[in-house]
């Protein structure tokens, strides 16, 4: 497979394609070269659909983003010290510009040094061979496949392979992406690439990471489309220790992991869509293999966006009185009022802890009814009946709202007929 030009343009679409064709036309007329690598180039030839971008430039990759952008009159933000920029278009869409380099550790886990190098050595720093094709982009030669350390046949052969015996130490996230990897695309790790891997875990190089790395590579887990497996692979390498060493992998984590998996799909087949953030109600589950105080060093540690740290500190201390709750929950409103201060997210996972059917089902009617209904009246309403705007009007509102729930008003003259009751009870 020499030439994939033909191969891109039949799979992306057009303004895509138009883009790296500018890209190669800019890069003759800046005598540079410049490639597309990683992601898209594996994936591409998987037949898996991908827009996230990834350019190498021999040369100047910072300059060379800013020439690009100014053709599409595009935002650049530039990273000096790795010689990269991230290039966002008028639509919203990204795409990162490198300088071609290479790279060296000064110890296990560290950020690495980096300087100015060739395609060749930029490809030979990368995590493992699948991620390591690259396409010339330049318009002399469009589409030609860079394949210097087997890649292709890799990928032909379904294996996850590393390029050398240190890259677990130089990079001991790679434990996390070997894993991902071999779980999304249906892959195996090489025999040699497993015994390497088990040797980084068994130095424990993992605790050497950063909180907030480990943060990113827990959220990108955590985020993939079929989580639990990649979650029980790690447990499968004692992975889930660096995250707290009480944090096993058992049936019963299982089974809840499971069960949140088909909540997750069921949201997002019914008319409510997909969830804003999914991963967040796996870091819940995953998080009720804890004790509440390893719970709370855990997220202490990690360093999630602290609406969700919020979120998920809160679930992991309420959860258990919340299902007691809405147990002894008769009135639609009192299941209402039990759930409207909690996220989505603390309810889908809600839904999948408890064994109640009935209490489930009080949880689905939250997400797909109580949630929508609003009284016919209002603030304006309340106004011109004579009611001083105050306190008064939310405690009315909410009467109102409980009425509706629970089915004792249904027209304007039932909620006017409720609020004149109100009035004269004070």
């Amino acid at each position: 497979m020499d030439s994939v030009y033909s191969y891109i343009k039949d799979r992306v679409p057009t303004p895509f394609f138009s883009l790296l064709q500018q890209a190669g036309e800019l890069a003759e007329g800046r005598h540079v070269r410049v490639y597309v690598v990683g992601g898209f180039v594996r994936d591409l030839l998987l037949g898996i659909p991908n827009l996230d971008l990834d350019m190498v430039v021999e040369g100047d990759g910072i300059r060379f983003a800013k020439a690009l952008a100014q053709r599409y009159q595009a935002r650049v933000t530039t990273h000096d010290r790795f010689g990269t920029a991230t290039i966002t278009l008028a639509d919203g869409q990204t795409l990162d510009v490198a300088t071609a380099r290479t790279e060296s550790y000064d110890s296990p886990a560290a950020l690495p040094t980096v300087r100015r190098s060739s395609i060749k050595e930029d490809l030979r720093r990368r995590d493992f061979t699948i991620n390591t094709l690259a396409i010339r982009l330049n318009a002399d030669n469009p589409g030609e496949l860079v394949d210097l350390h087997g890649g292709l046949r890799d990928l032909q052969n379904k294996t996850i392979r590393v390029l050398h015996g240190l890259s677990f130490i130089d990079d001991p996230t790679r434990v996390f992406r070997a894993i991902r990897l071999e779980q999304r695309l249906g892959f195996q790790l090489d025999k040699d690439t497993a015994v390497l891997m088990t040797e980084a875990v068994k130095m424990e190089l993992l605790h050497r990471l950063s909180p907030s790395r480990l943060s990113v590579e827990l959220h990108h887990v955590l985020s993939e489309r079929e989580p639990v497996k990649t979650l029980a692979r790690l447990a499968g390498y004692n992975v889930l220790q660096f995250i707290h060493p009480r944090l096993k992998w058992s049936p019963e984590l299982a089974r809840l992991m499971k069960v949140v998996e088909k909540a997750v799909e069921w949201h997002a087949g019914v008319s409510l869509g997909p969830l804003a953030s999914p991963w967040v109600v796996y870091g819940m589950a995953l998080l009720d293999a804890l004790p509440q105080p390893a719970i709370q060093e855990t997220l202490a540690r990690l360093t999630f966006p602290r609406r969700q740290t919020q979120s998920l500190l809160r679930t992991s201390r309420e959860n258990t009185h919340l299902l007691l709750t809405l147990d002894r929950t008769v009135k639609p409103s009192e299941t209402f009022r039990a759930l409207c201060n909690f996220p989505e997210e603390t309810l889908m996972f809600l839904m999948a802890k408890t064994r109640s059917k009935r209490t489930k089902q009080k949880i689905v009617d939250m997400l797909t009814a109580y949630r929508r209904m609003k009284p016919i009246l209002n603030g304006t309403d309340l106004k011109t009946m004579g009611f001083k705007p105050g306190p008064l009007y939310n405690r009315i509102l909410e009467r109102l709202l409980d009425a509706r729930l629970d089915g004792t008003v249904e027209t304007e003259t039932d909620e006017r007929r409720l609020v004149q009751q109100l009035a004269k009870q004070g």
